[in-house]
């Protein structure tokens, strides 16, 4: 963590149409004198707004937007060995290019400062009427939580600051935090939030220009979220059933607060201007084609994009159970591996794309022949060039409005979900399942998620550990591409079994007859590396070359 002078420091100036008003409106960077920055009521609250600009706010974003960390995960490969996603599969958590272990760690250190210098300034201001300074206040304590929550689930325990650091004090050779610390002080955070702040979003002056605003709910689904980690194998090696209690019932009080509920749709969940079901996002309206990593990573050349470099896997399409409720495997479940995308669940038709399905008019093509007498193999047309080719036969559809196409000019919706109701049931599902067993209420949680999405009930009389493997399923499902199955596998300390597991896709034959035959294969180039020690990443190079022996490294990465 780089030391900054409290003398001069950027602020981002919010647009002056009002006075807590929609932050992601900003003019001109300024400098100007801390102290004098915190005798205006309007400049500090820009200065505080500021924290914001440190989340995580988008799904493609790393080495800039092209990755994501599904393609760290069983979800899905990049096609085209892009360097940030390579390093991390390799088990290189340490190379340069590995920017979610990089980057991620000193943007937060960026976000807490920022919110540190807030809290320990703001009492000097002269607050009008125009201005809430406990929401203010709470929103510094939320984000500062939040920041300490990308650290503590990347690294485990680590640097505590809670105070802006002035230019003699030596933040990078400070000694990490235990585990047990940093979660208190993140729980001892957001505990003060959720009395500071607004419940939800519609509590906040003029709600619709402050869909991102800090809430007591949304510390409250943070908490949730962080307490599931704590009680997670990754940091309950004991399964202290507590902490699996704790986990329940912060996120019961949630679903007790009688404030939100899941949407009607799963298919249009991410693309809404406002839905009950969310709780904190980042709103992402008007998103173009051009120039985004959806025309740049996610599109295939045949549709107009760059490179197509995500390909979902076949382990993740298998998840995906038959529209009766039973498992692909299942020998009654009517699972043909000859028609395998009909009578699938209907998230599957929502998260996917595949050969044959209909996708901006036209069909999908990712067949190709059989060798003929000459050698020469035909491709479909969405294969007709090398760097084109899906090499597991899908593309990624969760993540691409169908309105974003080659030479349109329409914009579409897709936001980055922070919490959302749906993710709330599934949190007190597990954690509820692991403190007392398969209970009513765990079938309520997953049973509602799983009928909003056209599924039927779970079968009665599941074990708990049976009701386990439901429930994880449920989640690679339901949370597809959203940014949240890597950190699921590495709080399970599934790495070696999910990660390392054969990476698969389809090979599609295209029949004289147009028939298509369907071999599931194996896809050794693109097989992953993972160790037990890599359910904890390691502190980032430069940070431990400043280090004089103070900051300690996580185990297996000296």
């Amino acid at each position: 963590m780089k030391t900054l002078k409290l003398s001069l420091l950027a602020i981002f100036v919010i647009s002056a149409t009002a006075c807590k008003k929609d932050f992601l409106q900003r003019d001109v960077g300024i400098q100007t004198d801390i102290e004098k920055v915190f005798q205006d009521p309007l400049l500090a609250s820009r200065y505080a707004d500021n924290s914001y600009t440190f989340s995580i706010n988008d799904y493609g974003r790393l080495s800039g937007y092209k990755g994501m960390t599904s393609q760290f995960s069983d979800e899905s490969i990049a096609n085209n060995a892009q360097t940030e996603v390579a390093v991390m599969n390799r088990g290189l958590f340490l190379d340069g290019g590995a920017a979610d272990v990089n980057s991620i760690y000193t943007q937060m250190y960026r976000g807490i400062r920022n919110a540190n210098v807030t809290l320990a300034n703001m009492d000097k201001t002269p607050w009008t009427a125009d201005f809430n300074a406990n929401y203010i206040k709470g929103e510094q304590l939320y984000l500062r939580a939040y920041f300490y929550s990308e650290l503590i689930k990347r690294y485990g325990g680590v640097v505590l600051l809670t105070k802006p650091q002035d230019f003699t004090e030596a933040a990078d050779d400070q000694p990490r935090a235990s585990f047990d610390a940093t979660l208190n002080q993140i729980l001892g955070d957001l505990d003060q939030a959720i009395t500071l702040l607004p419940q939800t979003n519609a509590d906040w002056p003029n709600p619709a220009a402050q869909a991102n605003r800090a809430t007591g709910a949304a510390a409250m689904a943070l908490k949730a979220r962080v307490l599931l980690f704590a009680a997670s194998p990754l940091n309950n090696s004991a399964n202290d059933v507590t902490k699996w209690k704790k986990a329940a019932d912060a996120a019961l009080d949630i679903i007790n607060l009688n404030k939100f509920g899941l949407e009607t749709s799963y298919a249009n969940v991410l693309q809404l201007s406002s839905s009950r079901e969310y709780i904190r996002i980042w709103p992402r309206g008007g998103r173009s084609y051009i120039g985004t990593y959806i025309s740049d990573f996610l599109v295939p050349i045949s549709y107009g994009g760059q490179q197509s470099n995500l390909s979902p896997t076949q382990n993740h399409v298998d998840l995906y159970e038959m529209n009766n409720g039973k498992a692909i495997t299942d020998p009654t479940s009517g699972y043909n591996p000859q028609a395998p995308y009909t009578n699938r669940d209907p998230r599957f038709y929502v998260n996917i794309l595949y050969n044959g399905v209909t996708w901006q008019g036209r069909a999908v093509q990712t067949w190709q022949t059989n060798p003929n007498a000459s050698g020469t193999v035909t491709y479909g047309t969405d294969n007709g060039t090398a760097i084109s080719i899906t090499k597991t036969s899908y593309y990624l559809k969760r993540l691409w409005p169908e309105t974003s196409r080659s030479g349109s000019t329409a914009s579409a919706l897709l936001n980055f979900v922070y919490y959302r109701y749906a993710e709330v049931l599934i949190n007190y599902a597990e954690a509820l399942n692991e403190a007392e067993g398969p209970v009513q209420a765990v079938y309520d949680a997953v049973d509602a998620i799983r009928q909003r999405a056209g599924m039927p009930k779970l079968p009665t009389g599941l074990t708990q550990a049976q009701m386990r493997d439901r429930i994880r399923n449920e989640r690679a499902v339901e949370f597809a591409f959203e940014d949240m199955r890597w950190w699921d596998i590495l709080r399970w300390k599934k790495g070696p079994e999910l990660v390392a597991q054969p990476m698969k896709g389809m090979k599609v034959i295209k029949n004289a007859d147009n028939s298509f035959t369907y071999n599931v294969v194996e896809l050794p180039t693109f097989q992953k590396v993972f160790q037990d020690f890599m359910h904890l990443y390691p502190i980032p190079r430069a940070e431990m070359n400043k280090t004089s022996g103070a900051l300690k490294q996580n185990p297996g990465w000296n």
